[in-house]
C-alpha cells in the first residue's frame, strides 16, 4: 500500500472515530439536558441539571433503524423496549439514528421522543430539511404497536428531530412545525399540531462570544471544535455551564482533540504528497520541488519513490 492510500485510509478511520466520539459526547445526559432547555418549550426555563432526571434510560447511540419494519423490530421474539436505532437505505446501506431517547414531561406521565443528528456540514446531494421531515415521520410511524395500537392515534407521542450542522457560515437556529392555513369555514380540527418538531441548528466554525443568545451554540462548538485544546474545552464546560466533568466525559473530550489533530496532521501530509507528485508529473526538478515545498531533496525523493505508480 503506497503512502497516499495509507494516508487516505488513516484519515477515513480517524474521521469515522471522530464522528462516533462526537455522538458519544452529545449523548451524555448533561449535554442532552442543555440541548433540551434550548429547543423544547416545556424545559426552556428549567435548570439543565433538573432536566437530566426526565431523560429515561440510556440514550440509544447509533443503534436504532429508520426504515419501516426495522425501527421497532423484534429481537429474540420480543419487541425492543423503547427504540431500536437504525435504518436501511438502498443506496446508503444501513442508516442509523445518531441519538434517540424518550423524555418524560413535567406532568410525570406524558412522554416525547427526541432524535439528535450530528452533521459535519450541509450535504450536497439532498436538502437536509427533507431528510429531517423523513426522520420525523419515521419516528411517528415507528410508534405503531410500540407506543400505540390499532387506531388509538391520540396516543402517538410528540417527536423532535434536532439536526446539529457544523462548519456553517453563521450560527443559526430554526424550527419547523405543522401549521394550519384556514381556507373556508370556522371548523376547528382537534389534534396535536405540535406532534412533529424539526429543529435545525447551524454551528459556525469559530467559538461564538459568551452571550445568552449563543448559549447553546457556544457549548456545542466547544464540544466539537477542532481548534480548542482539551483544557480549553473542559474550562468552558465546567466554569461556564457548570457541568461536572467525570472521567468518561474527560476521556471523550481528550479523544476528540487527539482525533482532530490526527485528521489535521494526516490531511496536511496528503496535501503535501499531492503537491510533490503533481510537480514531479509536470517535470519540475527535485531542487524546484524542494524549494517550493520546504522539503529536503532526500525527503522529496522518498515521497516520489513511495507514490510513483508501479508499471506492470
Amino acid at each position: 500500500m503506497n503512502t497516499e492510500i495509507k494516508n487516505a485510509v488513516n484519515i477515513a478511520g480517524d474521521k469515522a472515530q471522530y464522528d462516533e466520539n462526537a455522538k458519544r459526547l452529545l449523548g451524555n445526559k448533561c449535554i442532552l439536558a442543555h440541548i433540551l432547555t434550548s429547543t423544547v418549550e416545556e424545559f426552556r426555563d428549567m435548570n439543565p441539571v433538573d432536566v437530566e432526571g426526565y431523560i429515561e434510560g440510556e440514550p440509544c447511540i447509533s443503534s436504532v433503524p429508520v426504515e419501516p419494519g426495522i425501527t421497532n423490530a423484534k429481537q429474540d421474539g420480543k419487541r425492543i423496549a423503547g427504540l431500536n436505532s437504525e435504518s436501511i437505505d438502498i443506496n446508503e446501506g444501513t442508516v442509523r439514528f445518531d441519538i434517540v431517547f424518550y423524555v418524560r414531561l413535567k406532568d410525570g406521565v406524558s412522554q416525547i421522543i427526541i432524535n439528535i443528528e450530528a452533521q459535519k456540514g450541509i450535504p450536497s446531494e439532498y436538502h437536509i430539511l427533507n431528510r429531517g421531515i423523513f426522520y420525523a415521520c419515521r419516528l411517528i410511524s415507528s410508534q405503531k404497536e410500540r407506543d400505540f395500537v390499532n387506531t388509538n392515534y391520540d396516543d402517538i407521542k410528540r417527536v423532535y428531530t434536532i439536526w446539529i450542522c457544523m462548519n456553517m457560515p453563521e450560527n443559526s437556529l430554526d424550527y419547523y412545525q405543522l401549521a394550519n392555513r384556514k381556507v373556508l369555514g370556522s371548523k376547528k380540527w382537534e389534534g396535536k399540531q405540535d406532534m412533529i418538531n424539526i429543529v435545525l441548528i447551524g454551528l459556525a466554525k469559530d467559538l461564538p462570544e459568551h452571550d445568552e443568545k449563543y448559549e447553546l451554540h457556544r457549548l456545542l462548538v466547544a464540544l466539537v471544535s477542532k481548534k480548542l485544546t482539551t483544557s480549553e474545552k473542559l474550562e468552558i464546560i465546567e466554569k461556564e455551564y457548570k457541568i461536572p466533568v467525570n472521567d468518561n466525559l474527560r476521556k471523550d473530550v481528550n479523544v476528540m482533540c487527539n482525533l482532530s489533530q490526527g485528521i489535521v496532521d494526516e490531511t496536511k501530509i496528503e496535501v503535501m504528497i499531492n503537491i510533490v507528485m503533481n510537480m514531479h508529473k509536470n517535470k519540475f526538478s527535485l531542487e524546484q520541488i524542494s524549494l517550493a515545498t520546504n522539503k529536503s531533496i532526500e525527503e522529496v525523493k522518498k515521497i516520489i519513490e513511495e507514490n510513483e505508480p508501479v508499471l506492470a
